[in-house]
């Protein structure tokens, strides 16, 4: 408790951002004597996102279920770090909240590679289904608190899409483009299995390596491609869906074993609520987000059965990498073995 206090306050001085601190530094009062808690929930991306709906929903929430009592500030943009940082403070009990995309939890908790398992499901339904379903959420919160957090659930951004200056009408079409990916072993894996040729960079980078040709192509859902303009410089946004982009929401494990379990419980309603709602948001976003491209010029592809099969087939090897990297039951109850 106290290692986020002292990092809260050195946010306070270096960002101007006022939230009140609890019990050891005195906090605030309301006018029944009830303590007053405003505790840091950071993230890695922009404003404009359905992570950013997710976190003000849930925070809002928490407010409202606490009759005002907890207070959460939301700080997008890597305010506080990016990805691999905030999973650290977190840890460490300096940011009580992270929403974060899993992809960067491997690192950390290795049983999130599951979730790279490629060219599984058939519908953003069949996804939430299966996050939801307390066979799968049990075992893969155990894995978070296991490493020191505890997970709260999962919302997402719809599916991971690839944009690209050649059309893909067949698997043979990946061969040799070169994709700008995370640095994501299993990620890697798959495209060299479709005959891409994946090129790990960072983010930041990847509008101007586009725009000058140091990469053909890029993945990511259709949230990301718009916000950051990335159609501008793709003739094609190829309907892969080989990977769900889910979002998760974090808490240090030290910091919420110390709540009572009144408060425990509302945050996990105030989740479930937000969880919904920015679901929803996500699904509206995309269809939105497809009208923008199109619009453009931008030609969407929707692959055919054939390719997606085989791109199901060329994955085998990863299927088998990712089994033998995570709990067995974990895996069986997420691919539906």
């Amino acid at each position: 408790m106290k290692k986020w206090i002292i990092t809260a306050a050195a946010f306070i001085i270096t960002f101007g951002l006022t939230f009140s601190l609890s019990s050891c530094s005195g906090g605030n009062q309301s006018a029944d004597g009830e303590q007053e808690y405003a505790y840091p929930l950071a993230t890695a991306s922009p404003e404009d996102t359905v992570t950013q709906i997710y976190a003000e929903k849930f925070a809002e929430e928490v407010d409202r279920l606490s009759d005002g009592r907890i207070k959460i500030q939301v700080y997008p943009n890597s305010v506080l770090g990016g990805d691999r940082e905030l999973l650290e403070s977190c840890y460490d009990g300096d940011i009580p909240f992270v929403i974060q995309n899993t992809a960067p939890q491997v690192t950390f908790i290795p049983d999130t590679a599951v979730f790279d398992v490629p060219c599984l499901f058939d519908s953003l339904e069949d996804v939430r289904a299966t996050v939801d379903n307390p066979e799968f959420f049990n075992r893969i919160q155990q894995s978070y608190r296991d490493a020191g957090y505890e997970l709260l659930g999962y919302s997402d951004q719809g599916f991971r899409v690839m944009s690209t200056n050649k059309n893909v009408t067949s698997i043979g079409d990946f061969k040799g483009q070169k994709i700008r990916t995370m640095e994501n072993s299993y990620h890697l894996d798959f495209w060299s299995a479709l005959g891409a040729n994946p090129t790990p960079m960072n983010f930041s980078e990847v509008y101007i390596g586009l725009q000058q040709n140091t990469i053909d192509a890029q993945e990511n859902p259709y949230e990301v491609i718009v916000s950051n303009k990335l159609y501008e410089q793709q003739d094609y946004v190829v309907e892969t869906n080989h990977l769900p982009h889910l979002i998760s929401l974090v808490v240090s494990k030290d910091f919420y074993d110390q709540l009572s379990a009144e408060d425990q419980q509302i945050l996990v309603e105030a989740q479930k609520i937000a969880r919904d709602y920015s679901r929803k948001a996500s699904d509206e976003r995309i269809n939105q987000r497809i009208e923008v491209i199109e619009d453009s010029g931008t030609q969407i592809v929707t692959i055919s059965d054939e390719t997606r099969q085989d791109m199901v087939d060329a994955s085998a090897d990863i299927y088998e990498e990712i089994k033998n990297a995570v709990d067995e039951d974990i895996y069986r109850a997420y691919v539906g073995e």
